[in-house]
């Protein structure tokens, strides 16, 4: 069981007085004590109980709790019997240890708290685990070659009635039990885990969705022959999958909890394999990409394409036309400089947007088999023949709305491809997540080129649109080629004194006059403007009668001494109200 199912049950009368983020610790066993050290009698993984006789003074509170963490105690318990109020120290000495610290009402026995532990811990039945622990046995014997994910979910299913799903890290279904997962609910589970591991906490994790709970386990593999664990969270996890469990496994035993970390094991080896079939994927995609940097012959170039086009364009032959998309993760860590810049930020950059490039409606893990990633420095530079990717996720109209990107989606219905912020519809609420508070990915998209010729160019294009969703606010911002022709290219990279300074000199006045007066001067000027200075449709608009228009007008030209009949006054206010 989990000590997060002693808060839930009312019969104990626990409170908890730290040490909310560790409550999914497993709890195999209780032990009362009040020795000062007992931890010769612990063996990892107890809810100890105490009355606090061991406490003499507030000194012994830290080198108690200092043992009980290092025997591995799932949580402490203390009763208000002896001391009434639980000390101070003790309560600072937990937090300091991480270490979940419950109070026990005085009217609640130890032995109370005892028995059900026990119970709960035992009380699985044996013959049903028995059955289900023998096949993961088998199928870790023969390995996963027998079926892929499928096979070991509806094991899941048939044994343990247990539905599960593996999802992407962008919540995408890779495989599953039964009915599909909705989108927006693997968005919302992915979303979950990654905020969970990006804190530290170890999983599974526990979330509440639409009145459903679930457990999440991390995907990855620890087995021989495995990768080596990265160095830091933040190099693996936006790249690692996880397993979804319609269940509460907080109160789970410990046989059930070690079956399904062996589930995730089996699943992480299939991923491992599937990561080195992508590899020759990538290096075609590496070749070319240092093909056109070096300024290669077009020649040498599309000889390159032909070479990849059996793989990437498997019976289609040749690609019509190619597009590159350039994405970057940048972490900052302004109280841990030096340990930020020493992480490999290309390989995650590589690996996500190989996945952000998946349309979203496809599941399945072959489902990127077109998709050629290659890595420079910090930067993940992709080679998207079209017709891998042709149905766009705009085309629904679903992801253009509330995007950080700037396109305009109606302008882009006609044109095939790749549309920058349709890319980051359904992946920018788990991803935010996983960025956390230290974390960026911008993505720039280019036109579709028609040749090899072309790439080099769109190459540039893609960095460049690139570098205008980096100057944008937010986790995950994307940019396309169309913004390159417009005043938006220019004003991102307007120093920020700059433009307080230029903003404030043109809107401040109308700003604190329409506070006093609630003259709407501010939302007139952007009518006005917007109307291309006709006083006639800009009334009409406002509702407004033409001499009320012409009166307000005038009040903003006294106000901030311009002129709008001037066309350079026009564009000074129209660029503070962008810049604002």
């Amino acid at each position: 069981m989990r000590l997060r199912a002693l808060l839930e049950t009312d019969a104990l009368g626990l409170r908890l007085l730290g040490g909310e983020d560790e409550l999914d610790r497993t709890v195999r066993g209780v032990m009362t004590t009040d020795l000062r050290d007992p931890s010769r009698y612990l063996s990892g993984g107890e809810l100890v109980l105490t009355g606090l006789a061991w406490r003499r003074d507030a000194a012994d509170s830290e080198p108690f709790v200092r043992i009980l963490a290092g025997a591995g105690v799932a949580g402490l318990a203390a009763g208000e019997a002896e001391l009434g109020d639980i000390p101070a120290d003790l309560v600072e000495a937990c937090l300091q240890h991480r270490l979940p610290l419950f109070v026990v009402h005085e009217t609640v026995a130890f032995a109370t708290i005892t028995e059900y532990v026990v119970r709960q811990v035992s009380g699985e039945r044996a013959g049903d685990l028995a059955a289900v622990v023998d096949r993961h046995r088998r199928l870790m014997t023969s390995g996963p070659a027998g079926g892929g994910p499928e096979v070991v979910l509806d094991l899941l299913t048939s044994d343990l009635d247990l539905r599960a799903w593996v999802l992407s890290p962008t919540g995408r279904q890779i495989a599953g039990a039964g009915a599909p997962l909705p989108g927006p609910l693997g968005a919302a589970l992915a979303g979950h885990h990654l905020a969970a591991t990006r804190t530290g906490r170890r999983g599974p994790h526990r979330a509440a969705v639409a009145g459903t709970t679930y457990s999440l386990f991390p995907i990855r593999n620890t087995g021989r022959g495995a990768v080596p664990a990265a160095r830091d969270v933040r190099e693996s996890v936006l790249s690692d999958w996880l397993l979804a469990v319609e269940a509460d496994a907080s109160d789970w035993p410990a046989a059930r909890l070690d079956l399904l970390q062996g589930v995730t094991q089996l699943i992480a080896v299939e991923r491992d394999r599937r990561d080195a079939a992508r590899t020759v994927r990538r290096r075609l995609a590496q070749e070319v990409l240092e093909l056109v940097q070096a300024g290669a012959a077009p020649a040498e170039i599309a000889a390159r394409l032909r070479v990849a086009a059996p793989v990437l364009l498997p019976g289609l032959g040749v690609a019509p036309q190619w597009q590159v998309v350039v994405a970057r993760v940048d972490w900052t860590a302004p109280d841990q400089a030096a340990a930020a810049g020493e992480i490999a930020s290309g390989p995650v950059a590589q690996a996500l947007l190989e996945e952000i490039l998946v349309d979203p409606a496809v599941s399945g893990p072959d489902s990127a088999d077109r998709i050629a990633v290659a890595h420079t420095g910090d930067e993940a530079i992709a080679l998207v023949p079209l017709p891998a990717l042709i149905t766009a996720p705009a085309e629904s109209g679903e992801g253009a709305e509330g995007a950080e990107g700037g396109e305009d989606a109606d302008a882009l219905d006609g044109e095939p491809g790749l549309h920058a912020d349709a890319l980051l519809a359904s992946v920018r609420e788990p991803l935010s997540a996983g960025l956390a508070e230290d974390g960026r990915l911008t993505l720039g998209v280019s036109a579709a080129v028609h040749s090899a010729e072309g790439l080099r160019g769109a190459l540039e294009e893609a960095r460049h649109a690139r570098r205008v969703a980096a100057a944008r606010p937010g986790r995950v911002c994307a940019a396309g080629h169309h913004e390159l022709a417009s005043h938006v290219l220019l004003l991102p990279f307007v120093p920020d004194d700059v433009r307080r300074a230029f903003t404030a000199r043109l809107l401040d006045p109308l700003r604190d006059y329409d506070r006093r007066h609630r003259a709407e001067l501010i939302e007139t000027l952007e009518a006005f403007l917007d109307c291309d200075g006709s006083w006639t449709r800009c009334a009409a608009r406002l509702h407004l009668h033409v001499n009320t228009l012409r009166y307000r007008v005038g009040r903003i030209e006294q106000l901030t001494g311009r002129d709008l009949s001037r066309l350079e006054d026009k564009l000074d206010f129209f660029l503070a109200l962008r810049m604002s």
